[in-house]
């Protein structure tokens, strides 16, 4: 299945159905007086997340979505049916933006979640609505409301609790494949990974999932090499590790040229919790390593670790360092929700007085 993580369509909730101008016409019922009933309501725009799915690739090939009309009121007071409502299925993490100005609509982060975009217009109404002691017989019917319509973008988001960022070639997918079972693309050149992958780390007993995203280089903001636009899958992370090429000659500028990349993408990603790991240990010497270790804990104030993807050495004390992190992040969530459906539900604190 190919990856696709944007796409852009239109969406349309029903019209409404028309009211019906009826009047009673039965044998020996000389006076039967209105029996128009109301259209129906139109169907609604609902978005629902969905377990199974991990692109937006279905909406590469359809890009509108409409839902169906009211029906029409008839006479003897029916009512016309409602229209059936247009269900787009997502997978969890879904963002859902306004065309037109970029702010965000909704956020699908827990399957199972649902948003109606749009509503559908409501029914008009049949002359018998119109009915009174002064008005015996209205010929009034109102012709439906019509839906709403707007184009919206669809952004995937990977929900990942730890994220491997880093300069191409830094060894990103070959800790992926070391520490999970996972299977990125392998080569030794730039840019091997094109889309972002997933992979399931099990430590201490514990599991959680890791998102490796193409490299950076200087001026990805700005669209150079694969751009920025991958940043996005690991916004939702709770820590970052950022893998250095330990075979360059300046490990200090490798890691000043991503952080500025993290900085001039914003979401607050220069703010998470990171992991700095100098890779390809296996390749240098002692002394050399000694140095270049020393040099980046000058350079950050973030825990620099030595490990090598291909080797295996160091990845169980990086990883151990990674699920740290995720444990505290996880409590930190946890302890936000609690706070937010006790607020909801109205408990307040001890102590409280009217």
């Amino acid at each position: 299945m190919k990856f696709l993580d944007q796409a852009k369509i239109y969406i349309k909730s029903g019209d409404g159905g028309n009211g019906c101008s009826g009047f009673r016409r039965e044998k020996y019922i000389e006076f039967g007086g209105p029996n128009g009933g109301d259209g129906g309501r139109g169907g609604d725009v609902i978005v629902i997340a969905v377990d199974g799915l991990n692109t937006l690739i279905d909406y590469r090939f359809q890009q509108h979505f409409k839902a169906q009309k009211g029906r029409p009121g008839q006479g003897r007071q029916m009512t016309g049916a409602s229209g059936k409502p247009s269900i787009m299925k997502v997978p969890a993490g879904t963002e859902i933006l306004d065309e037109e100005t970029g702010e965000p609509i909704a956020d699908l982060t827990v399957v199972g979640q649902e948003v109606v975009l749009l509503r559908g217009g409501d029914g008009g109404y049949g002359n018998l609505h119109y009915k009174s002691s002064t008005n015996r017989a209205p010929r009034r019917a109102d012709p439906g409301w019509p839906g709403q319509e707007m184009t919206v973008i669809l952004r995937l988001k990977l929900i990942a609790d730890a994220g491997l960022v880093g300069l191409p070639n830094a060894g990103k997918s070959t800790f992926l494949a070391a520490s999970s079972r996972a299977k990125p693309k392998i080569a030794d050149y730039p840019f091997t990974t094109l889309h972002p992958q997933l992979g399931v780390v099990y430590a201490e007993g514990q599991e959680f999932v890791l998102a490796d995203i193409p490299g950076l280089i200087e001026g990805a903001h700005e669209g150079l090499g694969l751009g920025d636009r991958f940043l996005g899958h690991v916004e939702r992370c709770g820590v970052l590790l950022h893998l250095i090429d330990g075979t360059q000659e300046d490990v200090v500028a490798a890691y000043r040229t991503v952080r500025g990349e993290l900085k001039e993408y914003g979401g607050g990603l220069a703010e998470k919790p990171e992991i700095v790991g100098l890779n390809k240990c296996d390749a240098l010497l002692t002394e050399t390593i000694a140095e270049k270790t020393a040099a980046l804990e000058k350079a950050t104030t973030a825990p620099v670790l030595v490990l090598s993807g291909v080797s295996g050495e160091g990845v169980d004390k990086v990883l151990a360092a990674l699920l740290a992190e995720v444990r505290r992040d996880r409590a930190t969530r946890a302890a936000e929700k609690e706070a937010a459906e006790a607020a909801e539900s109205g408990i307040v604190e001890e102590g409280w007085a009217p």
